[in-house]
């Protein structure tokens, strides 16, 4: 059965009118975590799973959870004052340092015996407000990180690692930027959750999928609309795609609507995804969850805690200026039982990721941080 999407949706509808903010309840024993959230699919997928495992919560770490919005806490119309341990917050990603500090500030105020931590739902990897946040938070969750912590802190042109390597590779002019990162900072580093615990992604993993009857060879729809760094990203992706229709079979023209776009995903052998503005892309996940072999740019550089990227193992990296895609597209149309294997681990890994509780230990050190465990 899937996911009853309204047990989700319609709560958070309610409480986006700020009609509805169920108050905690005065057990004895229980700590209380409200979220602060933002508005958007990514941002949402960071939340989601909190509350799909809500009642387990409860039950073996007596933690009750609620959500507001961050602009009806901006707005002061909340029922939550003095009845917080933690509070869990998110923010767009354009704020002014002077603006995140401001936050911070007026959370403390409203709960000062509470712990905080900072939910980083965003793309790119660099961690932007960690000078700013660092007096503020006990906990810092972010879904990943460069496998090199020393690496952070340096100076890159624009800003993010992509960014960097883009306008060096395409020769465009963007600004140097640096985001320092305390040591201290570093201690509060949780790795969290993304893409793989959203709805969506669980509502494609409760579908039936097979190897059988695929007959596309590689599905390769690619959006290349954005800033000029990722248009050019893309359209080259775009480009090298095209270039081997004919020699297969190459989904890459024109848009599909979702429906059509995993219907496609489950007739097709493999899947191109390309970076966007961060590594990690919803992509990545609708081709594991439909059984499709991923075929991504090298993302050894990075750590997750759930290790979805596991080279040939898992997906299949590319150089990343892309020149052996068309070698690799060849060699596994041409080993599909190699193919198999490695899409029928990344579907497995992810599948697993809502087996046995794991989320639930996942979160253990953000509740000790918190010093809710």
């Amino acid at each position: 059965m899937l996911w009853p999407a309204w047990r989700w949706r319609l709560p958070r509808s309610l409480l986006d009118d700020g009609r509805y903010a169920p108050f905690p309840s005065r057990r004895e024993g229980f700590k209380r975590v409200l979220f602060l959230s933002e508005r958007d699919p990514i941002c949402l997928a960071q939340i989601f799973p909190f509350f799909l495992f809500a009642r387990e919560f409860t039950d073996r770490y007596r933690i009750e959870m609620r959500e507001l919005p961050l602009r009806i806490f901006l707005e002061n119309r909340h029922p939550y004052s003095g009845a917080v341990d933690a509070v869990c917050f998110q923010t767009w990603f354009d704020l002014a340092p002077s603006e995140m500090e401001s936050l911070c500030r007026r959370i403390k105020l409203e709960w000062p015996d509470a712990t905080i931590a900072y939910l980083d739902w965003f793309a790119p990897i660099d961690m932007r407000f960690a000078e700013v946040l660092n007096g503020y938070i006990q906990a810092y969750v972010k879904k990943q990180i460069l496998r090199d912590l020393n690496s952070y802190g340096g100076v890159t042109l624009g800003d993010t690692n992509l960014t960097d390597f883009y306008a060096r590779r395409f020769h465009i002019d963007l600004p140097e930027k640096r985001f320092p990162v305390p040591e201290e900072f570093k201690r509060k580093l949780v790795m969290g959750w993304g893409f793989e615990y959203s709805s969506q992604i669980l509502n494609i993993l409760k579908q039936p999928w097979s190897f059988r009857g695929r007959s596309i060879d590689l599905q390769a729809r690619i959006a290349t609309e954005g800033t000029d760094w990722y248009s050019r990203m893309r359209q080259e992706a775009q480009a090298k795609a095209a270039e081997l229709d004919g020699r297969f079979k190459v989904a890459h023209r024109g848009r599909l609507s979702n429906p059509q776009y995993l219907a496609e995903l489950r007739n097709s052998k493999m899947c191109f995804s390309p970076f966007g503005y961060g590594e990690v892309c919803w992509r990545d996940f609708e081709a594991m969850s439909t059984g499709a072999l991923l075929i991504k740019p090298d993302m050894s550089h990075l750590r997750l805690a759930n290790d979805f990227f596991r080279a040939y193992e898992t997906y299949v990296p590319l150089a990343w200026d892309l020149h052996d895609l068309a070698e690799k597209i060849d060699y596994y149309v041409h080993h599909p039982k190699e193919r198999k294997t490695i899409a029928r681990n990344a579907v497995e890994l992810l599948s697993r990721r809502y087996r046995r509780n794991a989320f639930l230990k996942h979160t253990v050190p953000l509740w000790q941080l918190l010093g809710l465990n």
